[in-house]
C-alpha cells in the first residue's frame, strides 16, 4: 500500500509577493507582476520587460558575506525553503537527518554567475575568475544549499527538465516518500534567468512577447492576440511528508499530494506536439497514479504560457483527457500575472493550486480579452471565481518535450 504524502509548508519568492498570503491576495485581485527591466541596460534589446523581482535581498535569511557565495537562483530557493520549513514547524535537530531530503528543480541554474565570470575571464584573465564560480552555477546548488543549511542527509538531487523542472522535482519527491526512502522532502523549483544572455537567446528564438509598450498586458494565455511568453524569476518550495508522521507531530496539513505523471513529446526540441499527445499522456498518468477519474478534478492550473502553439496544444490535450468534463472544470493560467518562471513555474503554481483549493477560488487568467477560437474552454477570464475545489491538477511542459502533471487534493479521512 502506498504511503500517503501531505503538504505542510509553502514558500514563495515572486514578482507579486514573497509570502504565500500576499501572493494569493494579489493573484485574486488580478494584478500583474510584469514590469520593465531594471539592473542592466536593455535599450538595445527587442524585449525589455519581465516578471522581475525588485527591492528584494537575501539579508533577512543569511549574512551578506555568505549570500555572496550563492547565485540568485539559490538565494531564491533557500529563502522560500526557510519560509516553508518555518510554516511546517519542523525542527530538524529532532529529526533523523537520513530520513529528510531535498529535490529542487531549475531549468537553467546559475546563468547570472556564468555571464559575470565569463566577462571577467575575457576582460581580466583567468586569475580573476572567482573560486566560487562552479559551486554557484551548478543546477544542483540550490538543493545542496538547502540540505547544508539544515544538515539533511537523505536523498538530495536536482531536476533540470526546462519548464517542467519543478513539477518533475515534486513528483520525484512524492515517489521518494511513497517508496519509503524518506519521510520528509523539501521540493519545488527556483529560477533567476532574467539575464542579458537569456533575454537575448529567448528573443532570438522568437519565443517572447515584444509588447514593450504595455508589459502588464503582454502575458495573455489563450488570447487571440498573444505573441509569446513573458520571462520571470522566483521560487516555489513545498515541505511534504508522510501523513502519519505529520499527524503525530501535530502539523497543520495543507493538502494531500495525490499523484504525478510524466511523459515526452519525442518530436521537437522547442515546439510542443500540436496534438498535445504527450501532455495528455502525462495527465492520464497523473490521474491513474492518484486513482482518480477526470471528472474528479475541479480545477486545472494550466501550463498556459501565452504562446500560440503551446496554448492550442494544451487545450487539445485537456479535451482529449477530460472529454465532456473539459467544459465544466475550472481552468486558468497564473502565468498571465506572474510571467513564466521557467524551471520554477511548477513550484509556484503548485503553491497557488493549494491556495486555490483552500480558499475555494479559481484564480483568473488576466488579459484574456479576445479568446483564440482554437482555445475554446472556460479559462476564467480576468476575474477570480468562487468554486468548490477538492482536487486540482497542475500542468508543466518544457522545451525538450518534457511533460509533467501533478494532482493535489483536500485531505479526507478516507480516500480523496
Amino acid at each position: 500500500m502506498k504511503r500517503r504524502v501531505v503538504v505542510t509548508g509553502l514558500g514563495v519568492v515572486t514578482a507579486l509577493g514573497c509570502r504565500p498570503d500576499e501572493l494569493w491576495t494579489r493573484i485574486c485581485n488580478g494584478e500583474s507582476g510584469v514590469r520593465p527591466f531594471s539592473g542592466f541596460d536593455c535599450s538595445a534589446y527587442k524585449v525589455r520587460f519581465g516578471g522581475q523581482i525588485v527591492d528584494w535581498t537575501i539579508d533577512a535569511y543569511m549574512a551578506p558575506k555568505d549570500a555572496k557565495r550563492l547565485d540568485r537562483f539559490s538565494q531564491f530557493a533557500l529563502a522560500a525553503a526557510i519560509d516553508a520549513i518555518g510554516q511546517a514547524g519542523l525542527d530538524f535537530s529532532r529529526e533523523d537527518p537520513f530520513r529528510c531530503g531535498v529535490i529542487i528543480g531549475s531549468g537553467i541554474g546559475g546563468l547570472s554567475e556564468i555571464e559575470t565570470q565569463h566577462t571577467k575571464l575575457l576582460e581580466r584573465g583567468p586569475e580573476k575568475v572567482s573560486p566560487f564560480t562552479i559551486p554557484k552555477l551548478m543546477v544542483n546548488a540550490a538543493s545542496g544549499q538547502v540540505s547544508i543549511r539544515y544538515g539533511l542527509q537523505g536523498p538530495n538531487t536536482a531536476v533540470s527538465t526546462a519548464c517542467a523542472s519543478a513539477a518533475n522535482a515534486i513528483g520525484d519527491a512524492l515517489k521518494t516518500i511513497q517508496r519509503g526512502a524518506a519521510d520528509v522532502m523539501i521540493t519545488g523549483g527556483s529560477e533567476a534567468a532574467l539575464t542579458p544572455m537569456a533575454i537575448a537567446g529567448f528573443t532570438q528564438m522568437r519565443a517572447l512577447s515584444e509588447r514593450n509598450d504595455d508589459p502588464a498586458r503582454a502575458s495573455r494565455p489563450f488570447d487571440r492576440d498573444r505573441d509569446g511568453f513573458v520571462m520571470a524569476e522566483g521560487a516555489g518550495i513545498l515541505v511534504i511528508e508522510e501523513l502519519e508522521r505529520a499527524k503525530a507531530r501535530g502539523a497543520e496539513i495543507l493538502a494531500e499530494l495525490l499523484g504525478c505523471g510524466a511523459s515526452a513529446d519525442g518530436s521537437h526540441i522547442t515546439q510542443p506536439d500540436e496534438r498535445g499527445a504527450g501532455a495528455a499522456k502525462a495527465m492520464v498518468l497523473a490521474l491513474a497514479d492518484s486513482e482518480l477519474n477526470a471528472g474528479d478534478v475541479d480545477y486545472i492550473n494550466a501550463h498556459g504560457t501565452s504562446t500560440v502553439l503551446g496554448d492550442q496544444a494544451e487545450t487539445t490535450a485537456i479535451k482529449t483527457v477530460f472529454d465532456e468534463h473539459a467544459r465544466k472544470v475550472g481552468i486558468s493560467s497564473t502565468k498571465s500575472q506572474l510571467g513564466h518562471l521557467l524551471g520554477a513555474s511548477g513550484g509556484v503554481e503548485m503553491v497557488l493550486s493549494i491556495l486555490a483549493m483552500r480558499h475555494g477560488v479559481v484564480p483568473p487568467t488576466i488579459n484574456l480579452e479576445t479568446p483564440d477560437p482554437a482555445c475554446d474552454l472556460d479559462y476564467t477570464p480576468n476575474v477570480a471565481r468562487p468554486h468548490k475545489i477538492d482536487v486540482v491538477m497542475s500542468n508543466s511542459f518544457g522545451f525538450g518535450g518534457h511533460n509533467a502533471s501533478l494532482i493535489v487534493g483536500q485531505l479526507r479521512n478516507g480516500k480523496v
